[in-house]
């Protein structure tokens, strides 16, 4: 049975990327889309950012065809500008609006947004009632079990979450206090989906980073689907990977050398495209050293990208990488 979010089918199991600030940008999700990933997000964008004409925000709401269906998150932490952060983002024609209710970082949950508003139910059900209100389009939050483990509240938040109208809820396995360190757990996450009170779909969060865990977890947890994030980072491939083994039972191939070379490359033209030739050169930056990971006696090369100024010269660092047996010959062996 297919998993819908109002009119949007994402297929039997659907794969999901992870909205993360700095890194799911257009230019990121389109190698991430190539690769398997079934609905994806953008950045967290600023409600106050919106309203104001912040042009960082605007430009979070760049979306393209091929990206369908994505959603645009916001979050905020004042209701009204959330309601009108809801509407600008409806205009630009997404496939649904995303309210993010889990962001731990301190700038964020500290002013009242992200996980924050785990310590307050009842402002976190009026805030997404005005979301919900201020679009004709799906609205679906992600969140996490609570604000720490005294607080694990998240049963009550997916129920009355689902009252309010929204169409589906992710789960990330930790508390705010945990921030990404230490196991997730996704037992309560299991409990809501069990919930015979819960309609919506459920899709788990936190800690997938290989095709035998999401196919254990997806039958031990029993969710709609899973989100993944820093698995993917410099890991496109996770996407098909999993899929390959729900299908199969049997691993796919690692990508090859010449494979990291291509996807690393459509990055960094996706990157100029958007972003245009300085800015594009410098923030791709913080990729290369993920898309070679693992790749032996490499220290030189990456060196050599992160300090290149111009498209020109990395496309020649790269046509060297290309055509350098020495990094063919145990390329299958290297991990995620």
């Amino acid at each position: 049975m297919s998993v819908q979010i109002g009119n949007i089918d994402l297929g039997e199991f659907p794969l999901l990327l992870a909205p993360m600030e700095d890194v799911s940008d257009p230019p990121f999700r389109y190698v991430c889309k190539q690769h398997g990933a079934d609905m994806m997000y953008t950045e967290f964008i600023s409600s106050e950012g919106l309203i104001r004409d912040a042009a960082k925000s605007l430009k979070k709401l760049d979306i393209f065809e091929y990206e369908r269906p994505i959603g645009i998150q916001i979050f905020g932490s004042d209701i009204e500008h959330m309601r009108e952060a809801s509407e600008i983002s409806t205009k630009a024609n997404p496939d649904l609006i995303d309210i993010n209710y889990g962001c731990p970082v301190k700038n964020v949950a500290c002013r009242g947004a992200g996980a924050s508003l785990l310590q307050d139910i009842d402002k976190m059900v009026a805030m997404t009632k005005a979301v919900v209100e201020a679009t004709h389009l799906p609205v679906t939050v992600k969140t996490r079990l609570g604000w720490d483990d005294n607080t694990k509240n998240v049963e009550e938040v997916a129920m009355r979450l689902q009252d309010v109208g929204i169409k589906a809820l992710t789960i990330h396995g930790r508390t705010r206090a945990q921030m990404y360190k230490g196991q997730a757990d996704w037992t309560l996450i299991r409990n809501i989906k069990k919930n015979p009170l819960i309609k919506i779909p459920i899709f788990g969060n936190g800690d997938i980073d290989s095709p035998e865990k999401a196919a254990a977890w997806r039958l031990e947890y029993g969710v709609d689907g899973m989100m993944i994030g820093r698995a993917a980072i410099g890991y496109p491939w996770i996407f098909r990977e999993i899929k390959h083994y729900f299908e199969t039972g049997e691993h796919l191939a690692k990508p090859t050398f010449a494979e990291r070379i291509d996807a690393c490359r459509t990055h960094l033209i996706k990157s100029i495209e958007w972003k245009g030739p300085k800015t594009g050169v410098f923030e791709m930056r913080r990729h290369y050293t993920n898309y070679f990971k693992g790749t032996p006696d490499f220290k030189e090369y990456r060196t050599r990208l992160v300090t290149a100024g111009t498209f020109e010269e990395l496309q020649e660092i790269l046509h060297e990488l290309e055509h350098n047996p020495r990094f063919y010959d145990s390329v299958s062996t290297v991990a995620i």
